[in-house]
Formats: structure tokens, C-alpha cells, sequence
């Protein structure tokens, strides 16, 4: 019997990849065939992920995937970045394409959601960070500003359940991206529902929560992605980015820690169960769900996203690679000005490098003066943090 080949699709909010993964000998070997930009698209004033083409990027992965195998692909799993959600009618069309996490309606909803329920209230019944782009957080902005648009909705999928969907017309949420929402209760395994009776929101907005590894269904032969798709099994995979690298961190026992870096930075511990104390709650840690029922200890710091807005700001007048900037370090002077990478003027500015020269002014500190300066005073503030 030849060995198996798998398809896996690793999504962040800055990029995707598609990577085959081959086992040979119980080895399993990793190849990246395709890679593709994300990023948040304005449309009638608010930011929006385009879903039609990030799966569009995805099938296109998806097909180099399959052409570049020698064998027959066993299986194909989704995981991407947390929070985010799109809805679907009744008929499950989608209703509008899915707000990110980083628009401005989000940044009231928090608060405002703490005068129905505590904040403490909320950490007891999930144990998550509170982070104002949290899905609980989103769901009531989108009750408050698109009360028409949730009135029509039937169901509420996350952007992997939405991937996951597309691909095979079945819906379910998986365990550890669940946890991510603020909405799921870990201890009784269940979406809390005093979260949506204290908004007037139905519960039966949400899907059921499967276990990393469960067959969601195969890919439907309506999906163009060639003869060798076809068929194929979708699995539930740990559909939250940061639960599947910790999944492959090649530690034993429980004396290691990780930090997952990307457009945010995961620092964090494995445990068996969810730690929610007093002190968690005021150091602000989260515990997200883990693959075998485990859950990571961990703590969300802003990563690569400033360096990523500096680029993007910079590409009207240049297109800088990240090699070019990162070598033009090498000669810009250290510690020159630091910066909190977690400053709320950080979240979603116009312009990453004015919103930096803006920090600096008001700490009283030189602010850079060209790319490679920026570069290396992002660097350094987040080597620092």
C-alpha cells in the first residue's frame, strides 16, 4: 500500500500557504506548492475580509497541491486566523462577506457589552482575553449596526466553517477555534447562552463543535478543482492557526513554552485544563482550546502587523521585499526609538509609519527617518516586548 499524501491550508491575516505533506517510513515530510496575500478590503466604509477570494486562492492552492503529488491526495484540512465570521440565510447563501477583526465598529462594543454582563462574569464561563475584536464582541457591533442583516441570518460560521463549507456544502465549527470566540464555555463544552440572551441574539446562530480530526464530508464534485479533488475527504482540523503550530511543537512533558509568530505573536504554556483565576483575569491571559483536550496558557502580542502596514505604506512609491528591509537593518543605529507594538493608535491606522512618528512625538523620542529605521525600531520594540 503506497504511503498517503495530504493537502493542508494554513491561512494567517497577512498570508496563506498550501503546503502537501507526504509521509515516508513514518516520516512526514512538508512542501510548501503556493502562497497568496490576505488582506482586509474597504467596502461602504468597512473593513471586509473577501472570502470569494481567499477561496478562490485556496482551490487555486488546493489544485497545484494535487498536481505536485506522485499519489492520490488522502485528505485536505483548513486552519486560518481567529475570530472572524460570516453569515449565512436560510437558503445558505452568504448574507454580506465577513467584517474583519480590525474595523472601527468593534471599538465601542466591548464596553458597551460589559454593562449586560460583567467582564469578570465573562472570563469565569470562558477564560479568554478580553480583546475589543473578540467574536462575542463582534456580534453584538453587528446587532447594533446591522440588526437587518442579522435578522435574516440562519448561521454563523467562522472563516474556516465558511472555507470548510465551500468545499463541501457541510457545516460544523471545530473545538479550539470555538474557544477563540469568547462565545464557547470550555468547562460545560457548550456555547454559553446568557452571552446571546443578554443581546437578543438566538443560540441557534451556532453550529455544533466537533473534535480536531473529524470528517466533515468530501469535497463536492460542484467545486472545480479537478479529477484528483474530487471526492476527497475535508477534515476538521485544529482550524485556529495558532492550535495547529502548537500541535507540531516537537516537545514531550510539561517544562517548554512557545511563541507562535506572525502577524500576531502567541507566547504561551499547554495544560490539560483551562487555568481561570483571579490572576489570569487581571494579567489579561486566555486560554485557548488545544488538540486532545488540551489548552494553551498563552498571552496575544502585536507581531509582525506593524512591520506589514510599514511595507504596505510604503509600496506607492517602492515595492520593498522583506529580505531587502530586514538587510537594510544592519546599518541603522540601535535603539534609536522604541515603541509599545500593543498602543491602540497601532490597532488599524491609516498610515503604520506616521502612526509610529505620532508614538514617538509623544514620548518624547527621534522618530525614524527612513525605512531601515523603522524597520529595526519595529524589531527591536517587539524583541523588547
Amino acid at each position: 500500500m503506497s504511503d498517503p499524501i495530504f493537502l493542508a491550508v494554513d491561512i494567517g491575516a497577512g498570508s496563506g500557504r498550501v503546503f502537501l505533506g507526504s509521509t515516508k517510513k513514518s516520516r512526514l515530510s512538508v512542501k510548501e506548492v503556493f502562497r497568496f496575500p490576505n488582506t482586509m478590503r474597504k467596502k461602504g466604509g468597512r473593513l471586509h475580509w473577501d472570502i470569494h477570494e481567499i477561496f478562490g486562492n485556496v482551490a487555486k492552492g488546493l489544485r497545484i497541491g494535487a498536481e505536485a503529488g506522485s499519489r492520490p491526495v488522502c485528505t485536505v484540512g483548513i486552519d486560518t486566523w481567529g475570530v472572524d465570521f460570516g453569515l449565512l440565510d436560510e437558503n445558505g447563501g452568504l448574507l454580506d462577506l465577513p467584517f474583519a477583526y480590525r474595523d472601527s465598529r468593534n471599538e465601542q462594543a466591548m464596553a458597551e457589552y460589559f454593562t449586560l454582563i460583567p467582564r469578570e462574569t465573562i472570563y469565569a464561563l470562558t477564560g479568554i482575553q478580553f480583546l475589543q475584536f473578540n467574536s462575542l464582541y463582534q456580534l453584538y457591533a453587528l446587532k447594533k449596526f446591522n440588526p437587518e442583516m442579522l435578522a435574516r441570518a440562519d448561521k454563523l460560521l467562522f472563516i474556516p466553517d465558511l472555507i470548510n463549507y465551500f468545499l463541501t456544502g457541510e457545516k460544523a465549527t471545530e473545538f479550539t477555534y470555538a474557544t477563540t470566540s469568547q462565545m464557547f464555555n470550555p468547562l460545560k463544552k457548550r456555547w454559553e447562552p446568557r452571552f446571546f440572551e443578554a443581546m437578543n441574539v438566538p443560540s441557534s446562530l451556532m453550529l455544533s463543535v466537533v473534535e480536531a480530526g473529524t470528517t466533515l464530508g468530501s469535497v463536492k464534485e460542484s467545486v472545480t478543482l479537478g479529477p484528483r479533488l474530487a471526492g476527497v475527504p475535508v477534515l476538521a482540523v485544529a482550524s485556529h492557526d495558532t492550535a495547529a503550530a502548537v500541535a507540531a511543537v516537537p516537545a514531550d512533558g510539561r517544562d517548554w513554552a512557545f511563541i507562535s509568530s506572525g502577524t500576531w505573536s502567541i507566547m504561551g504554556v499547554e495544560r490539560d485544563a483551562p487555568v481561570i483565576t483571579e490572576r489570569t483575569l487581571r494579567l489579561n491571559f486566555t486560554n485557548e482550546g488545544g488538540i486532545g483536550g488540551t489548552f494553551r496558557l498563552c498571552k496575544n502580542i502585536t507581531g509582525l502587523w506593524l512591520l506589514q502596514e510599514c511595507r504596505r505604506a510604503w509600496s506607492a512609491a517602492k515595492e520593498y521585499d522583506y529580505e531587502e528591509l530586514i538587510n537594510g537593518t544592519r546599518s541603522a543605529p540601535v535603539f534609536r526609538a522604541l515603541v509599545d507594538p500593543d498602543w491602540a493608535g497601532f490597532l488599524n491606522p491609516n498610515n503604520m509609519p506616521e502612526a509610529i512618528d505620532t508614538y514617538c512625538l509623544k514620548t518624547k523620542q527621534p522618530a525614524p527617518q527612513n525605512p531601515s529605521d523603522y524597520v529595526h525600531c519595529i524589531l527591536e520594540s517587539l524583541a523588547l516586548k
